[in-house]
């Protein structure tokens, strides 16, 4: 049975009530859900809060699933959608990211680049560097933030994290290059320490 097939196969249980459906769609989507989570709410209770939250609003509204998307998109949207509620509960965004803006129009730019490509994959491989990344993550600006994570983290497609975070996919393309710029900033330092310090040494 394909991946379409079976969605749509576990989704008409889910509609007609069975447990086990339900058990079965959290055991599938739940590790995905509570990673997005984590990473915008930073911290594990809230995290564990976002998942619950999300599967019973799920549940409860599964009959509006329209199946236009699919069920991950739609469940990573209520994910998100919960997660910026409970944010904004407790501390306002205060940092502008326009839908549209590049750059060029003003945004945040960039001020040290590091030219990384003298540092292989294997270095991010690093309990330390990933530890550093994963910090990195968590302080990008929420937009930001939530389009790094669907489509560099959970290898959601374009078309999946635009339906999740429901904006074209124009604008995912453009938080997801506005966050890499952002994140080669952060890390710029780190990266190039250790780089400087083998500089030095020939």
């Amino acid at each position: 049975m394909d991946h379409t097939r079976s969605e749509s196969a576990l989704l008409e249980r889910v509609r007609a009530g069975d447990q086990r459906a339900c058990a079965e769609c959290v055991e599938i989507h739940a590790p995905g859900i509570y990673r997005l989570a984590l990473r915008m709410m930073r911290n594990e209770s809230d995290a564990e809060d976002v998942v619950q939250e999300t599967f019973l609003s799920a549940f409860k509204g599964i009959d509006r699933f329209d199946g236009r998307s699919q069920l991950r998109s739609w469940l990573y949207r209520i994910a998100y959608n919960a997660a910026l509620m409970r944010l904004r509960r407790t501390a306002p965004e205060t940092v502008a990211v326009d839908e549209a803006a590049d750059p060029e129009d003003g945004a945040t730019v960039p001020q040290a680049l590091f030219d990384w490509r003298d540092h292989p994959e294997a270095e991010l491989e690093r309990a330390e560097a990933r530890a550093e990344l994963e910090r990195a993550v968590r302080e990008l600006p929420e937009k930001l933030r939530a389009a790094f994570v669907m489509r560099e983290l959970e290898n959601l497609s374009t078309e999946e994290a635009a339906a999740a975070l429901n904006v074209s996919e124009d604008v995912v393309k453009t938080r997801l290059h506005r966050a890499r710029l952002w994140l080669r900033e952060r890390l710029t330092a780190y990266f190039a320490a250790p780089a400087a310090g083998a500089e030095a040494e020939r």
